[in-house]
């Protein structure tokens, strides 16, 4: 069939009927709670007031709640009517040390954090997926685990869910996952998803060079560190282009050079920060492997020496590309047609859903917010000071967790 047909005949399907309009229903409810963890972010794996405004917001579901050891999540499970297989959905829950200008009513009143990324909308609209498919249990052969996760900025709040069993906490095999991810720089509600790679890995490094401090007025009498690091800065940007296929893609960025006192000394060492992105493994490993050869020969060249740190980040996230498909499909048939178009490009952007996705068949989607009377590409994109989302998209996310789920759980 067709995309066309497909959204048609999958619209038709009872399943689906008045889903939209029943996660609409509950749009006070996903609302009150966003703005609730909006005015309170709190940031990494301990955050116990967002966690307490979930189990709070799950009160009354015939669902398996458990917290977190090692973090402050909270994993809860709803079994169906009969038996099948397990499907799983995620919602992150911490913020960023952002200081927030966004002018909202609800802004944050905790100093220096703000949910400039948006996992305060992805918790909301989880909890009420969850009170959505409570309602429909009966039609679910299966059973759904909502993932409630801290510590995504940088954290690896999965990898700790993973460790603590949250794959299995429905006491079978997670068969099939989704996480939704809104963003503000796309049109509201349109939800919109790519097979295969979707994001980046994303990996910090530090380059040490050291040489010999000496008078800016007799460089000779010196080994100048600068001109080595300045060197390398220009090598690495071409050891990308020239050794890796731009169809596999490498983005190496030097953020923050740094060294000397002051303007007549020639100092003893420079630093050189940065980060590498990729969106496959095999060139993650190879570029890591190369940067540090890099500066080692041009130190060398210079009389210098070298060392190198990486600060590992998470891998790349690559979307099962029959998941893929199924979302946006679903997104057709559930929002409309015009609400599941196919992502032309990934975004070197890196997420700790790829710790799921390495697992299980899984997708990451994404959720249009982009305020209104605002062109997407003008808005202020996510980790903003400034983002705003459109809470009338957020009807949208609701739904599509829950048809996720009933497709799944046929």
């Amino acid at each position: 069939m067709t995309p066309a047909e497909t959204a048609t005949a999958l619209a038709a399907d009872p399943r689906f009927t008045g889903l939209l309009e029943a996660a609409r229903a509950l749009q006070p409810r996903t609302v009150a709670l966003r703005r609730q963890l909006h005015k309170h972010p709190e940031l990494g794996l301990r955050v116990p007031r967002s966690q307490a405004a979930v189990l709070h917001a799950l009160e009354g579901l015939d669902l398996h709640v458990t917290k977190g050891e090692s973090c402050d999540s909270v994993v809860a499970v709803l079994n169906g009517a009969r038996p099948g297989p397990t499907v799983l959905l995620r919602g992150d829950m911490d913020a960023l040390p952002v200081p927030e200008e966004s002018g909202l009513a609800f802004a944050s009143e905790e100093a220096g954090r703000m949910h400039a990324c948006g996992h305060d909308t992805h918790t909301a609209m989880l909890a009420s997926a969850a009170r959505l498919l409570h309602s429909r249990r009966d039609a679910l052969a299966g059973r759904v685990i909502f993932m409630f996760q801290p510590g995504e900025e940088g954290q690896h709040g999965a990898r700790h869910m993973i460790e603590e069993g949250v794959l299995s906490a429905g006491g079978r095999p997670v068969e099939r996952a989704l996480a939704l991810h809104i963003t503000a720089t796309a049109t509201s509600g349109v939800v919109t998803c790519r097979p295969g790679p979707i994001m980046a890995s994303a990996d910090a490094w530090t380059v040490k060079v050291t040489g010999r401090g000496g008078h800016g007025a007799m460089p000779f009498h010196a080994i100048d560190p600068v001109p080595a690091a300045a060197a390398m800065v220009g090598a690495l940007q071409t050891m990308v282009t020239r050794r890796f296929s731009v169809f596999d893609p490498a983005v190496l960025t030097v953020g923050r050079i740094t060294a000397g006192t002051t303007s007549n000394v020639i100092p003893e060492t420079a630093e050189l920060e940065g980060t590498l992105r990729t969106l496959s493994q095999g060139v993650r490993e190879q570029a890591l492997a190369e940067i540090p050869k890099v500066c080692e020969y041009i130190g060398a060249a210079h009389g210098c020496a070298t060392s190198f740190e990486v600060t590992t980040g998470y891998p790349p996230t690559r979307n099962d590309e029959a998941v893929a498909g199924r979302v946006l499909e679903l997104a057709g048939a559930v929002l409309g047609t015009r609400f599941g178009p196919v992502m032309p490009d990934p975004l070197m952007a890196a997420e700790d859903f790829s710790y799921i996705a390495q697992k299980v068949p899984a997708t990451l989607a994404f959720l249009g917010a982009c305020p209104p009377g605002i062109e997407p590409d003008e808005a202020p994109p996510n980790h903003s000071n400034r983002v705003h989302f459109d809470e009338s998209a957020f009807a949208n996310g609701v739904a599509m967790y829950s048809a996720f789920a009933l497709d799944t759980l046929r």
